[in-house]
């Protein structure tokens, strides 16, 4: 019997539906996880997101895409097979598809995160036989903080380069990392600044909804003294360019799930990071495959090696499914070139299911 979804060279295929799910090739008919653009890609002939995620879409694929969307949880039938969108918790409309055929279900993740924040719905497990999972960050040393750890760590070094007559120049991906990166901020501590493809998501998100402090796109017309009583939300991509010399003193900062490594803010030439994903970690990842109660795990994008093996180690039929989707990884993996003390992948025999609790 065929797979329900396969790999071709345009993208995940579900041939009984005819359709795609976040196709890497221009294609008739896409189903799209979320915005991001290894995930979301122009041209296709129509598109199918999530209802929260329409605006953010409409922002990537540009005024003429043809996109319907679909409330979280209702089903829509395509040759038989049946699709439902369930929050994936990753950015705003993310979500993972349910592909439902003969009794037969499958469901593909897209990026996801456990940790709820403001600026989207929280993750939902979702039953299957059959789980497509992420694994950017699939080792045990990636587990995040709390959010209020993030927020008390971010709003004192904000307070302290106000201070020291400072920028605070903190920078994350423009969709997502960015919006929850300024939904943890207080105005009332200062002006918010945003970098223009930053200030482009933030209108998207407002008009889905989501409620952000208020944030002003960086002009000509700020002053530096202007600047150094605020903070500046900017992608990664600003780093070391003219733009940034407008705000004088500047300290700079990065929000990364990779900065839970040792050595990779001074790879990346910063000052300070702070460890922020919208990847799901270790822990949560291992608890999301347990909560789908499913039997075939297919891993993708990321240490899809290492995450098969430990799975297999604990009873599942798992195997890495190669697709072109990145994570996050705009940034240099640091677990290339770093050594990472005392943390392993533990076997069953020594760890049992701890690793996962």
């Amino acid at each position: 019997m065929a797979p329900l979804l396969r790999v071709t060279p345009a993208g995940l295929y579900c041939e009984v539906g005819d359709f795609y799910i976040d196709p890497w090739r221009v294609v008739a008919r896409a189903v799209i996880t979320h915005a991001h653009s290894d995930h979301a890609r122009r041209g296709m002939g129509r598109y199918l997101c999530s209802e929260p995620g329409r605006y953010v879409l409409q922002s990537r694929m540009g005024p003429g895409a043809e996109i319907d969307t679909l409330a979280f949880g209702a089903n829509l039938t395509m040759n038989g097979v049946h699709v439902s969108f369930h929050p994936a918790g990753h950015v705003l409309g993310s979500a993972q598809v349910r592909v439902e055929h003969q009794g037969e279900v499958w469901v593909v993740s897209g990026d996801y995160k456990l940790e709820p924040d403001a600026t989207c719905h929280a993750f939902e497990p979702v039953g299957c036989h059959t789980f497509i999972t992420e694994s950017t960050f699939g080792l045990p040393v990636y587990r995040w903080p709390s959010q209020d750890q993030i927020k008390d760590q971010i709003v004192q070094w904000w307070r302290d380069n106000q201070q020291e007559g400072r920028t605070s120049l903190l920078m994350g991906y423009s969709l997502g990392k960015a919006q929850r990166l300024i939904g943890l901020l207080d105005e009332t501590q200062g002006p918010i600044y945003t970098h223009g493809s930053v200030e482009i998501l933030n209108d998207a998100y407002r008009a889905a909804g989501i409620k952000l402090p208020p944030t002003q796109k960086v002009h000509s017309g700020l002053l530096e003294a202007d600047f150094n009583r605020g903070i500046v939300i900017a992608p990664p991509s600003v780093q070391g360019t003219p733009w940034t010399r407008k705000f004088g003193h500047v300290a700079h900062a990065f929000a990364s799930g990779w900065m839970a490594i040792r050595g990779a803010r001074r790879r990346s030439n910063i000052e300070r990071g702070f460890v922020v994903s919208d990847h799901v970690d270790w822990p949560g990842l291992m608890l999301a495959i347990r909560q789908t109660g499913c039997e075939r795990v297919l891993v993708t994008h990321g240490y899809s090696a290492i995450v098969v093996r430990y799975l297999q180690e604990q009873g599942y039929d798992a195997a890495i499914l190669e697709t072109e989707f990145r994570g996050e990884s705009a940034d240099d993996d640091p677990l290339a070139s770093e050594e990472v003390i005392g943390e392993e992948v533990p076997s069953k025999d020594r760890a049992g299911d701890h690793p996962v609790e």
